[in-house]
């Protein structure tokens, strides 16, 4: 019986150390653009791998990448979805939750509905909330071209023209986060076996407040 737990104690940490050696990269990337900090972007991402790695056995055949995305978004919003406005990168200017939307949906393009859920909001809120966020990007972006102001405030209900608008300015500028991080989710990253945090027991449990460990 003994032998049987250690086998398959073998094989889960084989299992994750492939799937963080494939995925770290891309959940970094995704990290980095809620955060705007490389620094607090590795804190984030180890809490939210600790506890991927408590629930493995609990996949059963689920993308252990959809958790990882989940963890990693639940993480976020109880440590910074009503604190300070983030600063940095290139969401900087949107709030904690704007940054949270807008990257699920156009950066990991989780579909609207599943994004409300997770979040606990309405559909329509979270597609105003995306459109909104998507006007002061390009607006703030062509301000910055002009040499102007800052941004001006747009409506959350304005049209916003192009398929999938926004996609391109989550593909560039956050310091060394960007590039082939973001290229694809099982392309591989930093992390790999050294990465993979050893939680005690089943995890340090999500927190509702302060810095992520």
């Amino acid at each position: 019986m003994r032998e049987r737990w250690l086998e398959q104690d073998r094989r889960r940490d084989r299992d994750f150390d492939a799937f963080v050696a494939g995925a770290a990269g891309r959940l970094l990337h995704t990290a980095t653009l809620l955060t705007g900090d490389r620094a607090a972007a590795e804190r984030l991402l180890t809490a939210a791998l600790a506890r991927t790695y408590a629930g493995w056995d609990r996949l059963r055949g689920d993308d252990p990448y959809d958790l990882a995305r989940q963890e990693l978004a639940a993480r976020y919003a109880n440590t910074a979805w009503r604190r300070r406005r983030p600063h940095g990168g290139v969401l900087d200017g949107l709030t904690a939750q704007e940054r949270l939307i807008v990257v699920l949906r156009l950066h990991e393009g989780v579909p609207e509905e599943q994004t409300a859920a997770q979040l606990g909001l309405p559909a329509d809120r979270v597609r105003a909330i995306c459109l909104r966020s998507v006007s002061l990007l390009r607006s703030s972006s062509r301000t910055a071209r002009r040499g102007g102001p800052e941004r001006t405030e747009r409506a959350a209900d304005e049209p916003v023209d192009g398929g999938a608008p926004g996609r391109a300015a989550l593909r560039t500028g956050t310091g060394d986060a960007t590039g082939d991080a973001g290229a694809g989710r099982r392309t591989g990253g930093p992390g790999g076996r050294s990465a993979r945090p050893r939680p005690s027991g089943s995890g340090d449990g999500r927190e509702s407040g302060g810095s992520p460990p």
